[in-house]
């Protein structure tokens, strides 16, 4: 298919397209196992002439199946360039320390991933990096944060665990008009229910682990770039000066079962949305459920800011039943749901943020994040949504 024909499709199915195998025509990419490649007189040149990414030299350095899911994820992202990582905590730490230096400002929310907020708030300041934590669910509160040395702007578009919405046109805008990156976590959205690039996002990331693989089995990560602050090869240069010094490659392998999560991202989306929706309003009007964190509830903070964003508004929940130990009780009466550490996969999995992802944040800093004992997190699946229900509701007579 010609390139001015595929970018007239849809995102559906822009998701099952790729072009197929040049050498044997198959329309499922071949894995390439291999970690080293042999050189002819002509590759060296090439290489020593610093053309490196259309020569296969090292699998840390790259290899045709990661090649081949960056370009479809910097495809369905609507971006310029894409650099596939190991997982999504590597996409975090390569892009920041691909971009930043001692001595730079980053202003993020409150409310990450953990290992997120740990990573800025502990192991970057080792290396002379500083972070200002606040709430950008109100861009004033940005604002006032901005230093002249602050170089990042960093937010999720849906906050884990407590589902916060940021203000973010509003705060692209500032950045923009002070020519600060914004980098987004796309994550808890998946490029399905939402595509930073195309609201002025500089680089967006993707733990490629989660709804993008959607099934459990494989690691991986994405950086993807579209941006009028920094120039067209920067990915190419943090691979080169970044990712292959730290060693955070994708694996061939992993490349490949990520390329076919994508292929079938929009059917599972769109399932897993739709459930969450019928979960949340469900689990809103339960009488042993004290609150609901939901974008697509009306009661949700920034339910506005998420109508405007948002076309679905994704398959993660997260309600409140009082104590942790409350919590841990009912997820272990779940029997159709899974009480694990992830999410995003074709399974609904569920877990108490406050002593899991969360565990080694300190009180203070989890109060300061929303971030109660008596949450339960839920990634919703692709089961049947009232047989969800029915095992929610069993579980939850344990109170």
């Amino acid at each position: 298919m010609k390139d001015e024909k595929r970018e007239k499709l849809s995102l559906d199915s822009k998701m099952v397209y790729y072009p197929p195998e040049p050498g044997s025509m198959s329309i499922s990419d071949p894995i390439y196992m291999a970690s080293n490649y042999q050189y002819t007189e002509e590759i060296y040149q090439r290489v020593l002439d610093g053309e490196r990414k259309s020569v296969n030299i090292y699998s840390r350095c790259g290899n045709p199946s990661e090649y081949k899911f960056e370009d479809q994820i910097c495809w369905i992202e609507g971006g310029d360039a894409c650099l596939a990582t190991a997982s999504g905590m590597a996409a975090i730490a390569i892009t920041l320390f691909g971009l930043l230096k001692g001595g730079d400002h980053i202003v993020a929310d409150w409310t990450t991933y953990s290992t997120t907020h740990e990573f800025l708030d502990h192991r970057f300041t080792d290396f002379g990096v500083k972070t200002s934590f606040v709430d950008t669910a109100d861009v004033n509160n940005v604002r006032k944060a901005i230093q002249s040395n602050t170089k990042v702007i960093y937010f999720e578009t849906i906050a884990n665990p407590t589902m916060k919405i940021p203000d973010m046109e509003a705060i692209i805008k500032l950045a923009h008009e002070k020519g600060i990156i914004v980098i987004c976590d796309n994550t808890f959205a998946s490029p399905y229910v939402f595509r930073p690039l195309d609201w002025g996002v500089d680089l967006v990331l993707e733990s490629a682990t989660k709804f993008i693989g959607g099934h459990n089995d494989a690691l991986g990560g994405t950086i993807t770039m579209k941006s009028k602050l920094m120039p067209e090869d920067t990915l190419e240069k943090i691979r080169w000066s970044t990712l292959t010094k730290l060693g955070g490659a994708l694996s061939p392998f992993n490349a490949w079962l990520l390329l076919r999560g994508i292929q079938t991202l929009h059917l599972r989306a769109e399932r897993m949305c739709q459930n969450a929706m019928i979960l949340a309003k469900h689990l809103e009007s339960h009488p042993k459920v004290q609150r609901v964190w939901y974008p697509g509830l009306p009661s949700h903070p920034q339910h506005e800011i998420a109508k405007k964003l948002l076309p679905k508004f994704g398959a993660m929940i997260t309600f409140e039943i009082g104590d942790e130990p409350t919590a841990v009780r009912v997820l272990d009466a779940l029997e159709l749901s899974t009480f694990g550490a992830s999410l995003g996969g074709v399974r609904t999995t569920t877990q108490v943020p406050s002593t899991m992802a969360f565990l080694d944040i300190p009180p203070d800093q989890k109060a300061e994040m929303n971030i109660r004992d008596g949450m339960i997190r839920i990634s919703a699946g692709i089961e049947d949504a009232q047989d969800l229900i029915a095992d929610f509701d069993e579980a939850l007579k344990i109170i």
